[in-house]
């Protein structure tokens, strides 16, 4: 049986003919790896930006914000596993294009407010194709896009998407490869996403959800700052609270006192450190 090599991450899957890859996003047809979740909407709502969360960028505004199905990473604390740890057997779907949700965006613009579109809620990065077509309408009707993402992902996919994103927040899990171990990820890819958006002129904030035993001592919190920081102090980072969620339903919600205990220790390095989920 043929089989087809997906270039999008670095798991790059090898994946027989007419399956799915690791993602459940991403299939194998006629040699080539192609997005199967293209165009196909599971979530679509208008939220205020800070929701995403970003904090310096068109604050008080709303974007209209879409995801599919999906996700490369197999966070045991995922919070969207409805969705982003699902296949399209496993999900409800609309079909959309890339011209109809431009053009959708607008309208809510012209009636309700809205910024443009936010590629959010499962990982837009395994669809990313969709993300591009989008993002290029977008622009053409002269509004905003946003990402939010795990950040990993091969440096092609960030170097296509990178002039088209005016807003993104990546999530920084934990501060070494160990952690993104347990997640399944990348830590390096993370980081090289990071300072891609960045050097393109994107505006880029950072997430980390402190989860209780994995990443929730000042040394785990100081080495994502210290990461942070080198690529510039300026970027905020929003320092989050775990609740129970997913495979990690039974686990105990974060301190609310160990979270701010963090923030303050990763303010040493950087200018703006916020607090989530208190």
């Amino acid at each position: 049986m043929s089989s087809a090599v997906c270039g999008t991450c670095p798991r790059h899957c090898r994946i027989a003919e007419g399956v799915f890859g690791f993602c459940r996003a991403r299939k194998a047809t006629d040699g080539r790896v192609v997005a199967a979740n293209y165009g196909k909407i599971t979530s679509l709502a208008l939220d205020p930006i800070e929701k995403k969360p970003i904090a310096f960028f068109h604050s008080g505004e709303n974007v209209l914000s879409v995801g599919s199905f999906g996700c490369n990473l197999r966070c045991p604390f995922c919070q969207n596993d409805s969705i982003s740890q699902r296949g399209e057997n496993g999900v409800s779907c609309q079909s959309a294009t890339p011209v109809e949700l431009a053009d959708l965006a607008l309208k809510v613009r012209r009636e309700r407010g809205n910024l443009g579109l936010a590629y959010t809620y499962n990982e837009p990065l395994v669809g990313w194709e969709f993300v591009r077509d989008c993002a290029r309408e977008v622009h053409t009707r002269g509004m905003f896009n946003v990402l939010v993402s795990n950040g990993c992902a091969e440096a092609a996919v960030v170097e296509e998407l990178a002039p088209l994103i005016d807003a993104a927040n990546i999530d920084l899990k934990g501060p070494s490869q160990e952690y993104y171990d347990w997640v399944g990820g990348d830590f390096a890819a993370v980081c090289r996403t990071i300072r891609m958006l960045h050097a393109a002129g994107c505006h880029v904030e950072v997430t980390t959800l402190v989860v209780p035993g994995r990443n929730d001592t000042e040394s785990d919190i100081d080495a994502i700052a210290a990461f942070v920081a080198s690529v510039s102090p300026e970027i905020p980072l929003h320092v989050t609270r775990f609740f129970p969620r997913f495979q990690m339903s039974n686990a105990q919600p974060t301190p609310v006192a160990v979270v701010r205990h963090l923030a303050e220790a990763a303010g040493k390095r950087l200018k703006r450190v916020l607090t989530g989920n208190i």
